[in-house]
């Protein structure tokens, strides 16, 4: 565990160069403005406005100049500046943005600016010492982006980049970024027929093909299954409600941007439900509960609706229609720390099933603005941290950055890649029991209000089924292939056999397909191998003679033969055990 996230040198390093990037574009396109040009995992950014788009010439261009700059070996120097000189000196420059983000300073503490020879920008910090330096770097591609992310706002040109400490760390970064592009769900979701998105249903929702739904349902399955054995009672909510319910909630309020237009019922308002949390209250309102009745733990996948604009979405991992893996838990709060052991034991269950071993997990604490009280809010906190402590799971403390309700545990799993994913989620509520005035008849015989825990375990089924794309290079383990056994005979009069074989498959659970187009069975075998099913099965003379089958794994050159009930009890040992096998 550490207390805070530091600022490393790798960090102050892409900064640095970050802003290398934005004096060599200003220098060989005079006429572009800056904006903002953070750090991002594994680079950096830096948006820019300009009537004419960067093309890939230019990106080449700019890359060579910064390289020339950097030669110079140019001090980077740091100097405070008055908010009233800040705005002065940039909008002299004509960086309206620059000014626009200094007038939204409230502090008339100094500002800082860093300069590099006569370049300049506004920033705080910290960077390296000189242009010399920045060494080992590649800018990687461009695309559009709005001011402060309103689409109201203009459209700015983003262009990102990488940088390391050695060129070797260079290289494994950009394989790994080629792997990657392999790996890209939206790539391999059209390949392996999985899902798709029509520009006639509209962007951010998803249809999911035979393939991809298959896989849906069995991620759905095993989920209830677990959260049945856990002590869950699942609920179903509607997609829509009155407007009053998220009065109620506060989201109106706080989340009215990110909901959907208002549809008028009846001459009622009602809204596209962007979060199932108010129904699962109106559930636990339904009748009087008890002290003995807590902890209650309603789950449901809960499809959400929210308005996402165009410029965010992408493929599976951001949408407008999406399915929450979702629960709520009312507890008392002496429960708290109990339940919360509880959830972190069943989030660690279901992410080594589906692959997932390493994870970076975040403990998130009070901000400065927030609901409830302090002495609530400590304990709640307390409740979290020693959870994770009694797991023996290893976090960081993020200050302050708790929602407005409660602190929270958010979970990031690592893939094969390295990369990391935001999916799991555990939130503690002081304001939505206040907000609809819930409360449980205490040992005292008073109505006291309980303790509401939010929590998430994938995610959401789209955004989680994306990283399991990319994590397995669609080549998915056995339990959960939409096709776990492909039949492919030699010619026509083995189809037979295969019809037989595929009754017998299938009557055992285990999703068969057959191939008895008239092809050659070396085409056969690749056209498998690009499916990525994991086991083939060629049959011939031999094997109709022999009633035995030829097994061969997709990522496999060896070819086994088994009889029939060794091969399917090798099937149900593997999917019985959910195993991770590399091989397969």
């Amino acid at each position: 565990m550490s207390d805070s996230k530091p600022h490393d040198e790798l960090e102050t390093l892409r900064h640095s160069c970050a802003h290398l990037m934005a004096q060599a574009v200003q220098e060989l396109f005079p006429e572009t403005q800056v904006t903002i040009g953070p750090v991002i995992e594994d680079g950096f950014y830096y948006d820019f406005s300009r009537d004419q788009a960067f093309v890939p010439e230019d990106l080449e261009k700019i890359q060579a100049r910064m390289k020339e700059i950097a030669a110079q070996d140019l001090k980077i120097v740091r100097h405070e500046i008055s908010r009233a000189a800040a705005i002065k000196k940039f909008d002299d420059m004509g960086e309206k943005f620059k000014v626009e983000i200094i007038g939204a300073i409230d502090d008339d503490e100094p500002l800082s600016v860093y300069s590099q020879g006569d370049w300049s920008d506004l920033c705080r910090g910290p960077h390296v010492e000189s242009t010399k330096q920045i060494k080992v770097f590649k800018l990687l591609h461009t695309s559009s982006a709005y001011w402060r992310g309103d689409e109201r706002n203009p459209v700015l040109q983003r262009i990102y980049g990488t940088a390391w400490n050695t060129e070797k760390e260079l290289r494994v970064y950009l394989k790994r970024l080629e792997e990657a592009k392999k790996r890209d769900h939206r790539k391999l979701g059209k390949e392996l027929d999985l899902y798709s998105v029509s520009d006639e249903i509209g962007p951010g929702l998803i249809l999911w093909h035979p393939k991809g739904a298959r896989i849906r349902h069995l991620m759905e399955d095993f989920w209830k299954r677990e959260h049945f054995k856990n002590g869950y009672e699942m609920v179903i909510s509607p997609h829509a409600a009155k407007i009053d319910l998220w009065k109620t909630s506060g989201h109106t309020e706080f989340y009215k941007e990110n909901m959907f237009p208002n549809m008028n019922i009846e001459g009622k308002e009602y809204v596209m439900k962007p979060m199932n949390c108010p129904f699962h209250i109106q559930i636990f309102k339904t009748k009087l509960r008890s002290y003995r009745d807590l902890p209650l733990r309603f789950a449901e996948l809960g499809t959400v609706y929210r308005y996402e604009r165009s410029g965010v979405l992408h493929g599976l991992l951001r949408v407008r229609g999406f399915t929450q893996d979702d629960a709520h838990l009312f507890c008392r709060p002496s429960q708290i720390e109990e339940e919360i052991t509880r959830v972190l034991e069943l989030i660690i269950s279901i992410l080594q099933s589906f692959g997932f071993f390493e994870y970076k997990i975040y403990l998130s604490t009070r901000p400065e603005k927030y609901v409830g009280a302090e002495e609530s809010w400590d304990d709640a906190t307390k409740a979290l941290e020693n959870s994770l402590r009694k797991k023996k799971l290893d976090f960081e403390v993020d200050p302050g950055e708790g929602v407005f309700y409660g602190p929270k545990i958010d979970i990031k799993i690592k893939d094969s890649l390295g990369r990391h994913w935001q999916v799991s989620t555990v939130q503690v509520d002081f304001n939505l029991p206040e907000r609809f005035n819930i409360s449980y008849i205490e040992e005292d015989g008073q109505r006291h209000q309980p303790i509401m825990l939010h929590r998430a375990l994938m995610g959401s089924l789209e955004r989680f089924f994306g990283c399991l794309i990319e994590h397995y290079a669609g080549a998915f383990p056995l339990w959960l292939a939409p096709v776990q056994v492909i039949l492919l005979p030699i010619t026509d009069k083995h189809a037979d056999y295969a019809n037989k074989l595929a009754q017998r498959l299938e009557a055992s659970d285990i999703r068969t397909e057959k191939d008895l187009r008239n092809e050659k069975i070396g085409f056969k075998i690749r056209e498998a191998q690009l499916q990525k099913i994991p086991y083939m099965i060629v049959l011939g003379d031999k094997e109709v003679d022999s009633q035995t089958l030829a097994v061969r794994k997709r990522r496999s050159k060896e070819t086994r033969t088994l009889d029939f009930d060794s091969f399917l009890g090798e099937l149900k040992s593997s999917i019985d055990s959910r195993r991770i096998d590399s091989e397969s």
